[in-house]
């Protein structure tokens, strides 16, 4: 779903809407153009707007802050007399945010970071806070136990050998840049379309993409990296997970890498980055404009930031070439967009192909032509963007002059004076309307375009041997190339993120087709690159689909055709969606996700007298089900059923509960209780089956049983094959888990057994160097 504004600004605009006079609603209603919308919005726009977004904003103050650092500075040295050094070194980094430059406060922290890495041995990161404590003024009567820390540091990286050796060796132990960030793994980095796949055009697809010849499973299809992302705020850990901080404080601000010491924005305490590569970059592109705006766009929404950022990096010059075959008629970009809702699947995209355009990050113009769906909009969603839209423009014409990207030939412009020209601010030409307009179109682009970025994130226990682990959402992007693919619902592909150096390389002779604009990629190591695999043979001619959200196995027809056509506005008839609503109304009553491998047709509901399956009653549609034996015909209501699932999914919580307080033994008393509750009704690929005994597994590990654990885990995975299907991600990681748990317990020839099939699953998906193989390969040799 779009990240909205917050509340209080979406109720001020929708208060604002209502409040309009009929005629101005209708007029607003009615237009069809972009920048005719976004005029309408700026004369509707107010200072009390203005006034009112100050308002909520601070409460969200990015500003630095003597004693927020002192505070943060107190909680990091509480951390480190406990040493937990990990959640000192982020509550460090925290308080080196807050600190003004150049401030003792600021010396002091990177003083203490430099102590908590030294603990953690990342020696290279503490000489340099040594240096950045130094260099801020840290007390000169305290200096001796930095110098003494230096030493020790010192001995570590280089031992006895002499100092150009020591450097040498320095550089290609840490693979460091000059920035301080991790050298790519490969020579180069590649971003592009494999040779095997080619780019279609239809008026009821748009462009898609189609493999020009056989693809095989696993085979990379390309690999994209985002024209802009935004990190998500909030975004906490579970709880015990390095102290509750959010993605925000532990992540690079531009190019996502996961960093402990992060380096800060010199003007706000909110933003902050990997290195002073990625924070150089940073401010060129777009912070040097977003930073006195910090609280207002954290209000506004991640979509809101998202399209601003699209605009400041693509400055007037490329919007104005962009905008060229459009300027007389914008509708004529979308000639196939009425014929969507009855197409098998879904492009977002423009229906304008256009040959010489590149896809990839750094392109623009596959940006501007992604498909905004103005007119689909509801009239108070396009207010509510248009308002946003007009109040941000206002609100960075105040902060001072257009950026450079943005200057014009003539003092104020072709067209007179400043939108602001009252307020005295005579730099904003009326010609810079064309950058609010731009964001408009982004926001609303970004509804049906925007992309997650997903990372697995460590569940587990801090010292659990068994790794467990969720997908969570860390960025919102927009890719030019990803856009190019449809939706399926049961799709053919499988993507994988990764951030900073850590890329697979996509092997491409690419530059007949693309020209330049990929050497822009080649030179750059840091930042956001989604890798598009084959998840399963794609024959020539075929089209290259993806998930749009809405997969079958997590989500039944109706809901996913809600969904789909209540954000992306098509009705959905890929081949999961063309599957009987019978079929997925008896999945729904019986508890039981929608999936594959023939799951989709069966309840997963055992019959309470002879154990057979049950099936829907075509005597009692819609209120319960039959045993599908003939013999016995015994019946269960709907009522029945959702009672006792509901009792076993209670029992099932609290154990949970208990597990995370560390009280295994009364978790497995209450888990026993609840599989044999499930027992009476429920198949093995029922996926409540499925989480029970994951839990059971998970309480045995802890108590250090891996044998009872490594058994329910196996039994986990039948419920896991049913629902995602044999060659899916999820059934990887969950074998993954049982390979732990046998290696942890001994177990030589199951481990090794189950090591292949985990080896190829996460192939298939994540690639040949994903963390898990690298952790399969070490435990196997260790076995052999």
């Amino acid at each position: 779903m779009m990240d909205l504004p917050c509340v209080q600004w979406q109720d001020h605009v929708a208060q604002k809407w209502t409040g309009l006079a009929p005629e101005l609603k209708e007029h607003f209603t009615s237009l069809l153009e972009i920048d005719d919308v976004f005029k309408c919005a700026l004369t509707l726009t107010t200072q009390d707007d203005l006034d009112f977004l100050q308002s909520i904003s601070a409460g969200q103050s990015v500003q630095k802050d003597t004693v927020q650092a002192a505070k943060c500075r107190e909680k990091g040295n509480s951390s480190f007399k406990t040493r937990d050094y990990t959640a000192a070194a982020l509550h460090y980094s925290q308080g080196i945010c807050f600190a003004p430059q150049s401030s003792q406060q600021l010396s002091l922290c990177y003083a203490n970071r430099s102590a908590a890495l030294h603990h953690l041995q990342h020696y290279q990161e503490c000489l340099d806070d040594i240096d950045k404590a130094l260099k801020n003024g840290y007390p000169s009567h305290l200096s001796h136990k930095l110098e003494d820390r230096r030493t020790q540091c010192l001995k570590h990286l280089f031992g006895g050998q002499n100092g150009k050796e020591d450097h040498h060796n320095l550089a290609s132990k840490n693979h460091k840049g000059p920035d301080g960030v991790k050298a790519p793994s490969v020579d180069c980095l590649t971003c592009g379309i494999c040779p095997q796949a080619t780019v279609g055009f239809s008026p009821e697809k748009g462009r898609h993409l189609v493999a020009a010849e056989r693809i095989a499973a696993g085979e990379v299809i390309l690999n994209d990296r985002p024209y802009s992302c935004v990190l998500i705020p909030g975004m906490e850990e579970e709880k015990g997970k390095r102290g509750m901080f959010g993605i925000e404080h532990r992540c690079c601000h531009r190019c996502l890498t996961d960093t402990l010491c992060p380096v800060p924005c010199e003007g706000c305490s909110y933003s902050r980055y990997c290195s002073t590569g990625c924070q150089r970059d940073a401010w060129e592109e777009h912070h040097r404009w977003e930073c006195p705006l910090g609280a207002d766009l954290m209000v506004m929404g991640v979509m809101s930031q998202l399209a601003l950022r699209v605009t400041l990096k693509a400055g007037l010059k490329n919007i104005q070439m962009a905008r060229e075959p459009i300027r007389d008629k914008h509708t004529k970009s979308e000639p196939g967009c009425l014929k969507r809702e009855s197409s098998e699947s879904h492009s977002c995209r423009t229906n304008q192909p256009d040959p010489s355009a590149s896809y990839f990050g750094g392109s623009y113009l596959s940006v501007f032509h992604l498909l905004h769906h103005l007119n689909r909009h509801s009239p108070a969603l396009r207010f509510l963007s248009a308002v946003t839209a007009a109040t941000l423009y206002l609100r960075l014409s105040k902060a001072g002059p257009p950026p450079p990207s943005w200057a014009l030939s003539g003092p104020l412009g072709t067209n007179g004076q400043s939108p602001d020209e009252e307020g005295g601010n005579a730099h904003w030409s009326t010609e810079l309307w064309l950058l609010g307009g731009a964001v408009l179109r982004h926001i609303l682009q970004l509804r049906c375009n925007a992309q997650a970025i997903l990372m697995l994130q460590d569940t587990g226990a801090t010292n659990s041997p068994v790794q467990s682990s969720r997908e969570i959402r860390i960025a919102t992007a927009i890719f030019p190339t990803l856009s190019l693919l449809n939706h399926s619902c049961c799709p053919n592909t499988s993507l994988a993120f990764s951030t900073g150096a850590s890329v697979d390389p996509l092997e491409l002779d690419v530059s007949a087709d693309f020209g330049e604009s990929v050497a822009e990629h080649r030179g750059s190591a840091r930042g956001v690159t989604v890798t598009v695999r084959a998840a399963k043979g794609i024959t020539a001619g075929q089209e290259i689909l993806h998930c749009y959200g809405a997969h079958s196995s997590r989500m039944v027809t109706k809901e996913r055709q809600r969904l789909l056509q209540q954000q992306y506005y098509f009705l959905c008839q890929c081949e999961a969606c063309t599957l009987t609503q019978e079929e997925t109304e008896e999945g729904r009553e019986g508890g039981q996700q929608p999936g594959v491998g023939g799951s989709q047709r069966q309840s997963g509901l055992l019959c309470g007298k002879c154990k057979a399956s049950v099936k829907k009653s075509s005597v009692d549609k819609g209120t319960g089900f039959i045993c599908s034996q003939l013999s016995c015909g015994h019946r269960l209501s709907s009522s029945e059923v959702s009672h006792r699932l509901r009792e076993i999914r209670v029992d099932l919580e609290k154990a949970v509960d208990l597990m995370e307080r560390e009280r295994p033994d009364d978790a497995l008393s209450l888990l026993k209780r609840a599989q044999c509750q499930s027992g009476l009704i429920l198949a093995e690929t029922h996926p409540v089956q499925g989480e029970l005994a994951d839990a059971m597994a998970r309480a045995y590990a802890t108590m250090g049983d891996w044998k009872n654990a490594a058994s329910y885990l196996e039994r986990s995975t039948v419920a896991i094959c049913s629902q995602y299907g044999e060659d899916s991600i999820e059934l990887g990681q969950q074998l993954f888990k049982l390979a732990q748990l046998h290696f942890n317990g001994g177990a030589r020839g199951p481990a090794l057994s189950v090591i292949p099939k985990v080896r190829r699953l996460l192939c298939l998906h994540c690639g040949p160097r994903c963390n898990e193989l690298q952790e399969l390969q070490a435990m196997e040799e260790c076995l052999r």
